[in-house]
């Protein structure tokens, strides 16, 4: 691509969405920032429907009802006698006595209990039982208090929202989370600190996370369960949760650096919460994909700073790891940082391999569980509801992936569940076309839009044959356009002022490397069409207008064959030449000595800037488009299992190679284990070097 496209990832409206697309908009509305409170009746809190919402993966159902809990007296003390010591701990508070008031705020922490229960249950074995069952006492009497619980009682509201109530009996659990309710009833404020305490416990994972001792141990079903009954509570109490709750989701979702074990505890928890708030949907997707694709950037960029030997480390590592199932996961964090401290020598190789583990595995696995939340929608390719979420994705697409040129996996959502029907690969081809060409665009957008439609026709291996020469003569007509425009002010080939025909061109011949066959309208009766090598050196009756196309571009003033990647410069002159297509040879040999400096624009011209930066002037690499092909070979070794039969690989011709001009037998063999290095790195695999 061009020398200016970056990692980065500007944000684009869903208007842009809109524009770039001929489906109906998908623009999603604001949500209200205004709210009022309402009942429990008024929010429909009966049994039924205080159930959990499943999600993507099927779990147990969790009974978990909030209403009828009623506590009058535990043990020894009554709710009258604590809603007492209440009321004077927070009497004297407001006098500056804070004795009482410490006592009371270590109570409801839930820690006294559990401290003291070790030394007094041996002289009165019921007395830890019975304090425990005393904090569900207190709960229940502060709630009464609810209106005295302002700012000067910040410490005390605190204390309670620390509390471990995720690890404790399925009563306290109701109790607190009704507490929480009448907290936010009567202190608004509170809204955003009671639902942050919530959020914070997305990414736990482990027992041990809410696990509280002398209590039956809780599973992660339960704890998650009890989490989503009390946000599902709050929000159908209160309307003004929603703008809280997006904002926090989006503020306390894991630092990319963060282990897997979080990242997938808290996108699970995310896809649980967009399950019975369809309001936050859009939000909630967005937030997952745009970190997913800041992972893919990351991971993709430390994976071409490494060498061979590194890379290699990785690939292990990653192996390791499937081949333990992940047993010691939960241990890992523990283990690699003592390893770290035990050999200081090795600290930065051991970080960089571990941490492209990590990015990988976590790529991975989140990508797979997207896959397998979007699947069901598309079991009827042709539905309303296929259409729909193909919709969003295209939006995510547009808005976030596309402006991403680093992206590496992430976009393979949109090439799988656009191959399902042909309404969708419509829909995909029409929003790249519709960026490719909108003047108003930036040229980052439009080369990566050519690119990607250039990759969705060339490697989908469900696109039929009429749809890639659409495509073609489609982008083939643009290409027309666009030379007539520019010819009239071109010296010579300018990757800078020409760009978006470079791309477009490179785009048609990367199709033509892979869907050849495709663009064949009769052979001769010699040609079998399931031995490839028939096809050489054959008379091949073309589909309209495609050698015309390519022939009056090719030879144009702006000279493509100098300006595109040479990669697939040479092997579309390859297959052209052994199927009588076009002869191109005596242009590339002449290319050769074409200087491109002698026709570049800007500062740069002259290279007086590139000698003061120690560039080596015979290097025209930058003045050349990057082999940029966003569905190149996938290969995350969890989640491939999803595009393994939409993808169409690079398929070697037998003998095609016979031929090479310059190359003796001895250049040909070194050439082939070059190839086999750096297979699937390059836009056309290099495979095509490969002779069988």
């Amino acid at each position: 691509m061009s020398p200016a496209m970056t990692g980065a990832t500007p944000q684009l409206t869903r208007a842009a969405a809109k524009t770039a697309t001929p489906l109906k908009p998908i623009l999603k509305p604001s949500p209200s920032l205004l709210g009022t409170r309402r009942t429990s009746d008024d929010a429909g809190l009966d049994d039924d429907d205080m159930e959990s919402s499943q999600s993507p993966r099927k779990r147990p159902r969790v009974e978990f009802d909030l209403n009828n809990i009623e506590i009058h007296e535990i043990g020894a003390r009554s709710v009258d006698e604590i809603k007492k010591e209440i009321r004077k701990a927070l009497d004297r508070h407001d006098q500056g006595d804070d004795e009482d008031y410490d006592i009371l705020k270590e109570t409801l922490s839930g820690k006294q209990s559990l401290d003291d229960d070790d030394e007094d249950e041996d002289a009165d074995p019921t007395l830890p039982a019975k304090r425990r069952e005393e904090l569900k006492v207190y709960l229940v009497s502060l709630a009464s208090f609810s209106p005295r619980l302002g700012r000067s009682c910040d410490g005390l509201v605190k204390s309670v929202l620390q509390c471990q109530w995720l690890g404790r009996d399925d009563q306290f659990a109701k109790i607190y989370v009704q507490f929480l309710a009448a907290l936010v009833s009567a202190q608004g404020a509170r809204l955003t600190q009671v639902l942050s305490a919530i959020v914070e416990r997305f990414t736990d994972s482990r027992p041990s996370d809410w696990a509280v001792p002398n209590y039956p141990n809780v599973s992660r079903d339960e704890a998650q369960e009890r989490l989503h009954v009390a946000l599902r509570y709050l929000l159908q109490l209160f309307p003004s949760t929603k703008p809280v709750l997006e904002h926090l989701i989006a503020t306390k979702y894991p630092f990319h650096d963060e282990s897997k074990r979080m990242h997938l505890a808290y996108v699970d928890n995310l896809l649980r919460l967009r399950s019975y708030c369809p309001e936050l949907n859009a939000e909630i997707i967005d937030l997952i994909i745009s970190k997913l694709v800041k992972i893919d950037v990351e991971m993709q960029m430390d994976l071409d700073d490494m060498d061979d030997r590194l890379a290699a480390m990785v690939a292990m590592a990653l192996k390791s790891s499937r081949e333990n199932g992940n047993q010691d996961e939960d241990d890992s964090d523990e283990s690699d940082a003592e390893s770290v401290d035990s050999d200081e020598s090795e600290d930065d190789e051991y970080t960089r391999v571990k941490t492209a583990k990590e990015n990988i595995e976590k790529m991975d696995s989140i990508l797979d569980t997207l896959f397998e939340l979007y699947t069901p929608s598309f079991a009827d390719p042709d539905s309303d509801e296929a259409l729909e979420a193909f919709e969003d994705l295209l939006s995510e697409f547009s808005n976030l992936i596309l402006p991403t040129i680093k992206s590496r996996h992430t976009q393979f959502l949109i090439f799988h569940f656009g191959q399902k029907s042909e309404r969708l690969m419509d829909a995909f081809c029409g929003t790249c076309i519709n960026i490719a060409f909108e003047s108003q665009r930036p040229l980052i957008l439009q080369q990566a839009a050519s690119a990607y439609l250039a990759s969705f026709v060339a490697r989908g291996a469900h696109v039929p044959g009429h749809i890639v020469v659409k495509i073609f003569e489609v982008l083939g007509f643009h290409l027309d356009q666009m030379r007539a425009l520019y010819e009239t002010t071109c010296r010579g080939p300018d990757v800078r002022r020409y760009a978006p025909f470079y791309a477009l061109m490179q785009a048609l011949m990367y199709i033509f490397c892979f869907r050849w066959q495709d663009l064949i309208r009769a052979v001769p009766d010699e040609v079998d069409k399931d031995d490839l090598s028939t096809y050489l050196d054959q008379e091949i009756e073309w589909e309209a207008e495609i050698k015309d196309i390519m022939r009056r571009n090719i030879y144009s003033k702006l000279n493509p064959l100098k300006v595109c990647s040479p990669v697939i410069v040479e092997q579309f002159a390859k297959l052209a030449h052994r199927f009588r297509f076009m002869y191109v040879y005596p242009l590339i040999e002449s290319n050769k000595r074409l200087r491109l400096s002698q026709f570049s624009v800007g500062a740069y011209s002259s290279g007086g800037a590139l000698r003061d930066l120690s560039f080596d002037a015979n290097d025209e690499s930058w003045q050349q488009l990057g082999s940029f092909f966003p569905f190149d070979p996938y290969q995350l070794p969890l989640s491939k299992r999803w595009v393994e039969d939409d993808y169409l690989q690079w398929r070697p011709i037998p003998g095609l190679n016979q031929d090479d001009r310059d190359d003796d037998s001895d250049e040909d063999e070194q050439d082939g284990e070059n190839e086999e290095e750096v297979e699937e790195d390059t836009a056309t695999d290099d495979e095509a070097g490969e002779d069988e």
